[in-house]
């Protein structure tokens, strides 16, 4: 098993960043204001929006940890696609031009960095031992949803990569599960791009250690979307793209959705 990393009593966790850099710059400065002693960065620093180099920037002038997402991997090694996952011949299409755009606007010295970043870490939050990871322990572009993801799988991972919590992110959706002997899993979304939900606001977790227990907290996240809306149609984005900004509601990579995470935000 990977060595611990860094020891926390209250650390910030994100993931899913897709080029968002207004968004990214937030979360940072709300994990400061919220006192965390440490950040920890799940993967996916491109795709989707305006300007890559611009998140790359924002995080690497920050403190924090990193774990590789798949996007990270693809674009580091300027591979053929994201391997992101997708199935259907939509998100595909849609997909694959967010890629090509990231590739062809990512410097040579930002896809050295992305290429070197690890695939996974082990940090301890007080007395308890998590795992991040991007998709999952197993596979970097694994969909952990909430709906397929029962107890039962979650104590056979927690198990087989011997941690108390594990946390990932990669569905671009936020939600957690707990066993009776408080080990689990927390899915911490994505900064990038909105949970589906008809919000524009985006989603992180902060990991706490209080009365000899770690707690979670999933936090919305507010920030200037409308700058981003700006840049992306600057850039001659899809307006799909835009769209899932501007109102909360995804419009591409959509297919992928189990049907209670396609229509739990509606109700």
């Amino acid at each position: 098993m990977l060595d611990v990393t860094s020891e926390h009593r209250k650390v910030a966790l994100f993931g899913g960043s897709y080029n968002n850099w207004k968004a990214t710059e937030a979360v940072l400065a709300d994990a400061k204001r919220r006192g965390c002693d440490g950040v920890w960065f799940l993967g996916d620093v491109g795709g989707f929006g305006p300007h890559p180099d611009r998140t790359a920037e924002v995080l690497r002038s920050a403190e924090l940890g990193l774990v590789q997402g798949n996007y990270d991997d693809s674009v580091g090694s300027s591979r053929e696609d994201c391997a992101c996952g997708y199935t259907d011949p939509r998100d595909n299409h849609f997909a694959q031009i967010s890629y090509d755009y990231t590739l062809a606007n990512t410097h040579a010295e930002h896809r050295a960095w992305l290429a070197a970043m690890p695939a996974s870490a082990r940090i301890r939050v007080g007395e308890k031992t998590v795992h991040l990871c991007h998709g999952s322990p197993r596979q970097v572009n694994e969909f952990l949803w909430e709906s397929t993801t029962p107890a039962g799988f979650v104590e056979h991972l927690c198990n087989r990569y011997e941690t108390d919590l594990l946390a990932c992110t990669h569905t671009g959706i936020h939600w957690e599960r707990r066993l009776a002997d408080g080990r689990g899993l927390v899915n911490v979304g994505a900064v990038g791009r909105p949970a589906n939900d008809g919000r524009q606001n985006v989603w992180y977790a902060v990991l706490e250690w209080v009365d000899g227990r770690v707690r979670t907290e999933l936090v919305p996240l507010e920030y200037d979307w409308e700058a981003v809306v700006a840049e992306m149609r600057a850039e001659g984005l899809p307006e799909e793209f835009v769209e899932t900004l501007a109102t909360g509601w995804w419009t591409t990579c959509l297919e992928i959705l189990p049907a209670r995470e396609r229509v739990a935000g509606r109700f």
